[in-house]
C-alpha cells in the first residue's frame, strides 16, 4: 500500500494549509459536473433508448443493439445465486433477514375514526407501485447496496422494483446478481451514471418511469437524483464517503484497514483518514492495507493519513511509561492483553485460544505469527511482556 497514503504531521508549518488541500472536495463545486448532468439528463429524455445505449457503450464500453439486450435475464440471477460458495449463500440470506426483520418493524398501520361531526379521519397507507435502485458498480462490486434498498421496498409491497448497474467492460459481477434475486428484484439492467438515473425518472421506450429513486453512486449519480428530483422522489443526495477514525495505538490495525477500506471503495472523492498520535501504528495500519489492498478487486485510493505525534501527550499513556508493568503473554486474559499495542479484541481472543490448544508462546515472534500482527507492532509488543 505504499505510495497511496499521504501522511501530515500536525507540528509541521504547513500542515493547516495541506490538510484544507487534503479535505476540499473539488468534485462537489464543479460546475461542469452539474452541466454533463444536465447535458445527459436532456438527451435521454429527448432520444431515449438510443441515448442509454450510446452512453453505455462510451462509459462501460458495453455495446447493445436494444436495451433488452442490456436486461439481464431471471434465469441468471437464479443461477448467480444458485452457483455461490455455501458460505456466501448463507451470508447473503443472513443479511437479508436481518433487514427485512429491522423493516418490518418500521411498517406504519392505517387507521380510522369519526369525530363528533361525524366526519371520517383517519390514515391509509400505500406502497410506491416502482421503484428504482441504483447499485454502484464501477468501482467495486456492492451485494449490500442491493439488499439494503430492494428489501425494505418488498417489505413496503412495492409492486416493481427496477434495478440499474453499471458493468465496466460488461463483467457482471454474481455476487450483485444473487443478491439480485434473493432480494425479489424484479427487472436489472446493465447501465449506470447520470444516464441510469435519468432513465429510471423519466422513461425511454424501454423503461417506464419510476415513483422513486433510491441507492448510493458517485458524483454524477448524486447530480443527477439533484437534478431529478421533483417529477420522481429519491431517497437522498449522498455526497462522497467519508470516514475519520481516532485511534491511540491499541487498536488492531487490520481492522482499522478495513474501517478505512469500507469507505475508500465507493469513490475516488471518499475521503478516509486516520488520525492516531502514534507513528508506529500508521506503520501497522499501511502494512495490513497492503495486504487488504492486494486482495481487493479493484485500485482505490485507500485512506489519507493524519499523524499528530507532537500535538498530543503520548506521555500520559501507561504503556508509554518506562515503569509499566510487563503484562505475562501465557498468562494474561484477553482484557489484559488488549492493553498492548495492536492488539484488540478480536485479536485477543485469537492469542487466548491458540495459548488454549498449542501450549505457551516459545517468543514475542511467534506471537506475530499466530495473531497476524505485523512486525513493527511486533517490536513494540516484545518491550512490554514477558513470557
Amino acid at each position: 500500500m505504499s505510495g497511496l497514503l499521504r501522511r501530515l504531521r500536525a507540528a509541521a508549518p504547513n500542515f493547516q494549509d495541506d490538510l484544507e488541500a487534503l479535505l476540499h472536495w473539488e468534485l462537489a463545486e464543479d460546475g461542469a459536473v452539474r452541466g454533463r448532468v444536465r447535458e445527459i439528463i436532456a438527451e435521454v429524455r429527448a432520444t431515449g433508448d438510443a441515448a442509454l445505449l450510446a452512453y453505455t457503450a462510451q462509459f462501460d464500453g458495453v455495446e447493445a443493439k436494444s436495451v433488452g439486450e442490456l436486461e439481464v435475464p431471471q434465469e441468471a440471477l437464479r443461477e448467480a445465486f444458485e452457483t455461490l460458495p455455501e458460505a456466501e449463500r448463507s451470508a447473503l440470506k443472513l443479511a437479508r433477514d436481518r433487514i427485512a426483520a429491522y423493516h418490518e418493524r418500521q411498517r406504519r398501520d392505517e387507521w380510522r375514526y369519526k369525530d363528533e361531526f361525524g366526519n371520517l379521519l383517519g390514515q391509509l397507507i400505500r406502497p410506491l407501485d416502482r421503484v428504482g435502485l441504483y447499485v454502484p458498480g464501477g468501482q467495486a462490486a456492492y451485494p449490500s447496496s442491493v439488499l439494503m434498498t430492494a428489501v425494505p421496498a418488498k417489505v413496503a409491497g412495492v409492486r416493481e422494483v427496477i434495478m440499474t448497474v453499471p458493468t465496466p467492460g460488461g463483467v457482471l459481477n454474481p455476487l450483485v446478481l444473487a443478491a439480485a434475486h434473493l432480494a425479489g428484484v424484479h427487472r436489472v439492467y446493465r447501465v449506470g451514471g447520470a444516464q441510469a438515473i435519468a432513465a429510471l425518472a423519466y422513461g425511454t421506450e424501454s423503461l417506464s418511469p419510476v415513483d422513486k429513486i433510491v441507492g448510493p453512486g458517485g458524483a454524477y449519480v448524486a447530480e443527477a437524483k439533484r437534478q431529478v428530483f421533483g417529477p420522481v422522489g429519491i431517497d437522498m443526495i449522498a455526497g462522497p464517503s467519508e470516514i475519520l477514525v481516532l485511534a491511540d495505538g491499541a487498536q488492531d490495525p487490520h481492522w482499522l484497514a478495513m474501517d478505512l477500506f469500507s469507505q475508500a471503495e465507493h469513490d475516488e472523492a471518499a475521503q478516509a483518514i486516520l488520525v492516531s498520535p502514534d507513528p508506529a501504528l500508521l506503520d501497522a495500519v499501511e502494512a495490513a492495507g497492503g495486504v487488504t489492498s492486494s486482495r481487493a478487486s479493484s485500485t482505490v485510493n485507500l485512506a489519507r493519513l493524519v499523524v499528530d505525534g507532537e500535538q498530543i501527550d503520548v506521555g500520559a499513556d501507561p504503556r508509554a511509561s518506562g515503569g509499566t508493568s510487563r503484562i505475562s503473554l501465557n498468562s494474561a486474559d484477553a482484557q489484559q492483553l488488549q492493553q498492548l499495542p495492536g492488539v484488540g479484541p478480536v485479536i485477543a481472543e485469537r492469542i487466548v485460544a491458540w495459548r488454549t490448544a498449542n501450549g505457551p508462546f516459545r517468543s514475542v515472534a511467534e506471537l506475530g505469527e499466530v495473531s497476524g500482527v505485523g512486525p513493527a507492532m511486533i517490536a513494540r509488543i516484545e518491550d512490554q511482556v514477558g513470557m
